[in-house]
């Protein structure tokens, strides 16, 4: 029985059945440079959080940085002008802060983008398909969707699902359309409660639910993502465990950016922009921390 007769009829991917990179397919020369053309000013905005061991992160994950001197254990040096230097060692989660979450990163019952199963390319180093590293650079368009804006609360309340009729609404009022290759980050404000209510931070958000996340994925989008840790609304109002992250990334090859700070771009009412992405190329992994750049 084949795989579609069985019910999985999401894979083989429509960019053939050995592809690795999804949705990152749509980004072409053509793509990035209609998203150049974008550029006017030269301004750049930062779009990652600095990462230490007080950042919220989900569940088991954590992050830790110590700085070694090696043979100097801190003290002086003896001599006049003797080389030293400052090394750093990071015992942390590829998924704290603000990172890139690649489309071997969520499965369905152990199942993986381009029906990759996880007895065949997941191990104990790393995985053998569908690794960060195989994802070539965004540069690309991207939009922010301010639904802080749009609720007009500093914070989007916790419960929100953002329906396809709030995302329309939304970019008529930026005037703006999506278009193929798009990076789309919604803005809800809830960096706003790091450091403040960590707890409620990690354990409830407002985000896109299943309506959007079809009508977003039939917009050919390459990411979707933003300022919350899931990306979707959690917990999903249908009790499932990230159907959106399952439906995006594994049905789609749809790649998910979270802990986005689009709060400097809203402020200077900017919506759409160059995205920037480049990043680091850990062999196995399938995310990885970032901090990607919107170019005005």
């Amino acid at each position: 029985m084949s795989d579609r007769e069985s019910g999985h009829d999401w894979y083989p991917s429509k960019y053939g059945a050995a592809d690795e990179i999804g949705a990152a397919n749509l980004i072409t020369p053509e793509i990035a440079l209609k998203a150049v053309r974008l550029v006017k000013t030269g301004r750049s905005y930062p779009l990652g959080v600095p990462i230490d061991k007080h950042l919220p992160a989900f569940r088991h994950r954590s992050f830790h940085l110590y700085n070694v001197q090696p043979d100097e254990a801190g003290g002086a040096a003896k001599a006049q002008n003797k080389f030293t230097f400052n090394d750093e060692l990071v015992n942390g989660w590829t998924g704290v802060g603000t990172q890139l979450n690649g489309i071997g990163h969520i499965g369905i019952d152990y199942t993986y983008y381009n029906g990759n199963r996880a007895t065949d390319f997941v191990t104990v180093e790393g995985v053998t398909k569908l690794g960060i590293e195989k994802v070539p650079p965004f540069v690309t368009r991207g939009v922010v969707l301010d639904m802080v804006a749009y609720y007009g609360q500093p914070i989007v309340p916790e419960d929100t699902e953002f329906t396809v009729a709030d995302i329309t609404a939304v970019l008529k009022n930026e005037n703006l359309t999506l278009s193929t290759g798009d990076v789309v980050l919604f803005n809800t404000g809830w960096l706003e409660l790091i450091g403040k209510d960590d707890e409620k931070f990690l354990t409830v958000e407002p985000g896109i639910g299943m309506e959007a996340a079809e009508w977003l994925a039939a917009q050919d989008i390459v990411a979707f993502g933003g300022d919350t840790w899931a990306s979707e609304i959690y917990p999903a109002k249908d009790g499932q465990e990230f159907p959106v992250n399952q439906f995006l990334l594994a049905k789609n090859g749809i790649y998910n950016l979270e802990l986005i700070d689009t709060r400097a771009l809203v402020r200077d009412n900017v919506y759409e922009f160059l995205f920037v992405l480049g990043q680091p190329l850990y062999v196995g992994s399938t995310q990885v921390n970032v901090n990607p750049v919107a170019i005005t």
